[in-house]
């Protein structure tokens, strides 16, 4: 009994450290302005409105050691129920940028595109929109940024 103990005990104690651990990742590597993922934005609104909706404080939710933001209880609580479906993809960053050369580069929460049911956040100033070079060669930026991110965020 004893032998098991120990083992359940060391087990607790591994999944808490690679639990801990990929919070410490996650905040190193996703785009966190202020601690806040999406600059506050309603991760889950992108696919329930299909547009860019500014969260509220009230409604905050930390997950993995990333805080989000909903809109309302509704929004919070989907999110909740799963989480990896709203996360955006690339930690935030921008999927053009990622693909292009491996940057983490900022975006315009506002300039998105749901692919495959996930999240992807493009750079946009006045006179540089990445969405639409993105859409140019979609496939294979999306499968430089899927290997680019992996590098990254290990």
């Amino acid at each position: 009994m004893m032998k098991k103990t120990g083992l359940m005990i060391m087990a607790a104690v591994l999944l808490t450290g690679a639990a801990f651990s990929q919070d410490v990742l996650r905040k190193k590597h996703y785009n966190l302005d202020k601690g806040i993922a999406l600059d506050g934005y309603d991760a889950v609104a992108y696919f329930k409105q299909n547009k860019a909706v500014e969260g509220k404080k009230e409604f905050a939710v930390s997950d993995q050691g990333v805080i989000y933001y909903f809109s309302n209880a509704e929004n919070k609580q989907d999110f909740l129920k799963n989480a990896a479906k709203y996360e955006p993809q690339y930690g935030g960053w921008c999927a053009y940028a990622m693909g292009a050369n491996g940057e983490k580069v900022s975006v315009d929460p506002k300039t998105f595109k749901i692919l495959n049911g996930k999240l992807y956040l493009f750079y946009h100033s006045w006179l540089n929109n990445t969405l639409t070079k993105w859409n140019k060669d979609e496939a294979a930026l999306k499968t430089k940024a899927d290997k680019n991110w992996l590098d990254i965020f290990k």
